[in-house]
């Protein structure tokens, strides 16, 4: 098997807190900017996002996931950004997608050929289908980033539980260069 990241992480960590490295990161919770950021899971963006925002610990709330999408309106992460409006007083919320993004150009097919060759067997998989989960348009990403940031901006936008004072931006961001590009700026769409 590989490197056992785990032994690797808690020692570490050990030396971590020992040292009291924690201490230049101390914070609330409550941000800073008052913002909350969606974006894409991509490791490319870890540390360059909030370096190119010029975030710091404690400015933001950050969600992550495939994409940087909205999916459902009553999922993980619409939940996230009503409970950091509600909870944690956020002002803005930043879409950002990115150029190139995996999740783009996901062949669904193929995973799920992964997902049987690790053991989820085709039984599973017709069971969901016939309960209504289409797993392979779930897995599905996105054709268009542009079209991606501004669908899941729209889901927050109208969102019911949305209230209207919150200013909704989607961004594209480029993964190499940092370089933000707006697609929608929140303040121009602000209800009245």
């Amino acid at each position: 098997m590989g490197r056992n990241n785990l032994e690797e992480i808690l020692q570490f960590n050990r030396e971590f807190v020992e040292n009291k490295e924690y201490e230049k990161y101390n914070t609330t919770k409550y941000p800073d900017k008052k913002i909350a950021i969606l974006s894409c899971m991509d490791t490319r963006l870890t540390e360059l996002l909030p370096k190119a925002l010029n975030l710091r610990n404690g400015d933001a709330k950050l969600i992550k996931n495939a994409g940087g999408t909205i999916i459902h309106p009553f999922g993980s992460a619409m939940r996230s950004l009503l409970i950091c409006v509600y909870e944690f007083d956020i002002k803005e919320i930043f879409i950002v997608g990115h150029y190139d993004c995996g999740v783009s150009s996901m062949d669904t097919d193929k995973i799920i050929k992964k997902m049987i060759e690790k053991g989820v067997e085709l039984k599973t998989l017709d069971t969901l289908l016939r309960a209504g989960i289409k797993v392979k348009k779930w897995l599905h990403g996105f054709d268009c980033v542009e079209e991606s940031v501004r669908e899941s901006v729209a889901k927050v936008k109208e969102h019911p539980l949305m209230p209207s004072n919150v200013a909704i931006h989607g961004l594209i961001m480029d993964p190499e260069t940092g370089r933000l590009d707006v697609v929608i700026d929140g303040f121009k769409e602000l209800k009245d």
